[in-house]
């Protein structure tokens, strides 16, 4: 399994970051300047039973180590505006026990990596107190690939004291169309997908996503904040996976592969707040509602609560609740029939609450973490998630910001 090694990265950013360095005093220099480096580490561990490859059935054991590196460079150009430009990189590899079962003797691929680069372009125009941005994104791997292009635009009052943002995020992607063993009848394909060998003879589905986010933040007093949040999804093409079975009813209990409509639409609706309990106890609280054109409607609510413990040290212990509906097209293993026209047993869309718990570690010391004066910022987040299906993973992630 390749991974990302941050100790070597980090001391290529500290060279790379001795080139860059301003003094505060130097914020309206007109050169492109380094400004903030983060890199971040995480590690993901999952189990089950509920393979949706398998019809609902099966092991869900999954694995994932994902890393990304973030460059974030500014200037101020000739009309006193502050760009910013940043450049992402992330890599994950993953490993799923039950991707094995797309050839039902357990013989297809387990693992697969990922690599996902990104641009955003960012002016800010604090006369006017607007900025607005631009980025694109590309995530690659084996069965999918995702090109994305996004655009935003914020306004802040004359106090500063409110904000809109509007925001517009378009994916294009394309799914691989690797389908189960017994439902395969390009030979060629199966061999392609049971191997690391090229995929250019399987054929792709083509996928399109289109969302629009309007968001409004109001500082109340100067312990209270609040903010509103708004978004509109439509989704269309492919939007199931071709290696998911699918087990009816009838008397041989025949297979086929996951079938969903062509079109989905979603519509979730929040609202933030925070309060300042004094300079050492912060709450942030979250809510939000989403509903479906697929009959899936959901509640989400969060609380994070912030010690600082020294003014360079805090501890937030964090715990999220999330409860849905089950989509109108789901349904367990052996309970769909041959005359439906949608069917999947794809667990991510049955109904079930779930639980999220644990603990985010900080650390911003004045003059640098552990004495090294660019690195500004440690920060270690664990957490457990269990979901009434049975699903139960554990995450741990590293960030490490270079200013």
């Amino acid at each position: 399994m390749r991974k990302t090694c941050l100790a070597v990265l980090g001391g290529f950013l500290l060279f790379l970051q001795s080139f860059g360095q301003t003094n505060p005093s130097e914020y309206h220099s007109t050169k492109l300047t380094l400004d903030e480096t983060n890199l971040v580490s995480n590690y993901y561990s999952q189990t089950g039973d509920h393979s949706a490859i398998l019809g609902g059935e099966g092991t869900q054991k999954l694995t994932e180590i994902a890393n990304s590196i973030d460059l974030k460079f500014i200037k101020t150009d000739n009309r006193n505006q502050k760009q910013t430009f940043n450049f992402g990189l992330g890599y994950d590899h993953h490993t799923a026990a039950s991707a094995g079962y797309v050839n039902l003797n357990g013989t297809s691929k387990t693992g697969g990596s990922r690599i996902s680069p990104s641009f955003n372009w960012q002016v800010e125009n604090e006369a006017k107190r607007t900025t607005w941005g631009l980025g694109a994104a590309i995530s690659s791997e084996y069965t999918y690939h995702s090109y994305g292009i996004n655009g935003f635009f914020s306004k802040r009052s004359p106090d500063k004291n409110q904000e809109f943002t509007a925001k517009g995020i378009i994916f294009l992607d394309g799914v691989k169309m690797v389908y189960p063993h017994e439902l395969q009848t390009n030979t060629s394909a199966v061999s392609s997908a049971s191997s690391s060998s090229s995929s250019s003879s399987i054929p792709s589905k083509l996928r399109s996503t289109f969302a629009t986010s309007l968001s409004f933040s109001q500082v109340i007093n100067k312990n209270m904040q609040v903010a509103f949040m708004g978004d509109l999804v439509a989704q269309g093409g492919y939007l199931g996976l071709p290696f998911h079975r699918v087990y009816y009813n009838n008397a041989d209990h025949s297979v086929g592969k996951e079938k969903l409509p062509e079109t989905r639409f979603k519509l979730p609706l929040g609202v933030r707040f925070n309060y300042f309990a004094g300079d050492r106890v912060v709450f942030r609280t979250y809510y939000r509602y989403y509903v479906d054109s697929w009959g899936v409607s959901a509640h989400t609510a969060s609380l994070e609560t912030a010690f600082k413990i020294t003014p360079f040290v805090s501890i937030s212990p964090f715990y999220r609740y999330y409860v849905q509906t089950a989509s109108n097209y789901f349904a367990p293993i052996y309970e769909h029939s041959l005359s439906e026209k949608y069917a999947t047993s794809n667990y991510e869309y049955s109904a079930f609450h779930s639980n999220y718990v644990g603990v985010n570690f900080r650390l911003v010391p004045l003059h640098g973490v552990f004495g090294i004066k660019n690195l500004s910022m440690v920060e270690f987040r664990v957490g457990r998630y269990v979901q009434t299906t049975g699903l139960a993973a554990n995450n741990i992630s590293l960030n490490l910001k270079f200013k």
